[in-house]
C-alpha cells in the first residue's frame, strides 16, 4: 500500500508543474496560488464538517499548523509559482529537487531515528544528478532575476523539507486531512494579502476556462489528494524516502509535457531517468539489507 500511494504522489505531484505552467499564462503567480489554496479549503472544510473529522485542539498543536503552513504553504508555493515566470521549469525541477538534500539533514537533527548514512548521501546526490542531467541544456542563468527566482526556488525547497520533517517529529496524532486544512488555513492569509496589495482585483484577471481548469486540478488532486495521502504516507515511512517523491516528479513533468504539450523529449532522459531510479533503488535496497540483518 505505501508504494502504491507513493507512486500515487509521483504521478499527481508530476503533473502538477504543466498545470502550472499552463495557469501562468492566464493569471499572476501569486494570485494563481491563492485561488488554489482557497478552493482547497473551502471543499476541505466541507469534507471534515460531514466526516466529522477533529481539528488540532491544543495550542502546541496549532502552533505546529501554523508554522509548517506558513513554509509550507506562505514560503515554498508562493516562491515556486513567483520564480517560474524567470527561470524555466526545468531549472525550477532541479532546484526543487533539493528539498531531498535539506530533508536529509533536517531528519538527522529532528528525527534521531533517520541518521544520514554514506549510501542514502550517495543515492540523494545520484538522484539530483539524474535530473540536473534531463534538464542540463535549462540550467543556464542568463540575468539577475533568474539567479533570483533560483535562490527562491531553493528558499522554498527548505520551506517544504522543513515543514515536512516538523509534521513527521510532532504531528503524528492528527489527521491528515485535518493537517491540509489547518496549515492551509494558516498559510493562505499571507498569500491573499500580498496577492490583493501587489497584483489587485483578482476579479480583474484573465479568468479563461482553461485557468478555471488549471485552479481546478492543482486544487483538488494537486492539494487536497496530495497532501492527505502524503501526510499518510509520511507517518508510515522514513522522511527521507518519501522526500524523494521530489526527484521523480521532474521526469514525469518532461514525458507529460512531450505527450500533451508537444515538447520535445530531450535525448538525455533515459539516461537521466536511470540515474533517478537507482537513486531510489538504493534507497529501498538500503532498507531490504537492514530488515535482513
Amino acid at each position: 500500500m505505501n508504494i502504491l500511494v507513493w507512486l500515487i504522489l509521483c504521478v499527481i505531484w508530476g503533473t502538477t508543474w504543466i498545470f502550472i505552467k499552463i495557469g501562468l499564462e492566464d493569471l499572476p503567480p501569486i494570485t494563481f496560488a491563492a485561488a488554489r489554496f482557497i478552493l482547497a479549503v473551502i471543499i476541505l472544510a466541507a469534507v471534515i464538517f460531514f466526516q466529522r473529522i477533529p481539528l488540532p485542539k491544543t495550542a502546541r498543536d496549532w502552533r505546529l499548523m501554523a508554522l509548517t503552513g506558513i513554509l509550507q504553504f506562505s514560503v515554498n508555493y508562493s516562491l515556486v509559482f513567483w520564480s517560474e515566470q524567470f527561470i524555466s521549469s526545468g531549472l525550477a525541477a532541479v532546484l526543487q529537487a533539493m528539498i531531498t538534500v535539506f530533508g536529509l539533514v533536517l531528519a538527522w537533527i529532528f528525527l534521531p531515528a533517520e541518521r544520514i548514512t554514506r549510501l542514502k548521501v550517495f543515492a540523494v546526490i545520484v538522484g539530483i544528478v539524474g535530473v540536473a542531467v534531463i534538464f542540463i541544456e535549462q540550467l543556464q542563468i542568463n540575468d539577475f532575476w533568474a539567479f533570483a527566482g533560483s535562490v527562491a526556488i531553493v528558499i522554498g525547497a527548505y520551506a517544504a523539507a522543513q515543514a515536512s520533517i516538523l509534521v513527521k517529529a510532532r504531528g503524528g496524532a492528527l489527521h491528515p486531512a485535518s493537517m491540509v486544512f489547518s496549515q492551509m488555513v494558516c498559510g493562505t492569509p499571507v498569500l491573499i494579502l500580498y496577492a490583493l496589495i501587489r497584483e489587485g482585483n483578482p476579479l480583474d484577471f484573465h479568468w479563461t476556462w482553461r485557468a478555471v481548469i488549471c485552479v481546478l486540478y492543482l486544487t483538488i488532486p494537486g492539494t487536497i489528494a496530495a497532501f492527505w495521502l502524503y501526510y499518510w504516507l509520511l507517518s508510515r515511512i522514513e522522511s527521507t524516502k518519501a522526500m524523494m517523491i521530489s526527484l521523480v516528479t521532474p521526469l514525469i513533468a518532461v514525458i507529460i509535457g512531450a505527450i500533451f504539450l508537444g515538447e520535445t523529449l530531450p535525448p538525455q532522459t533515459v539516461f537521466g531517468g536511470i540515474l533517478i531510479l537507482i537513486s531510489i533503488g538504493l534507497i529501498i535496497y538500503r532498507k531490504k539489507r537492514k530488515v535482513e540483518q
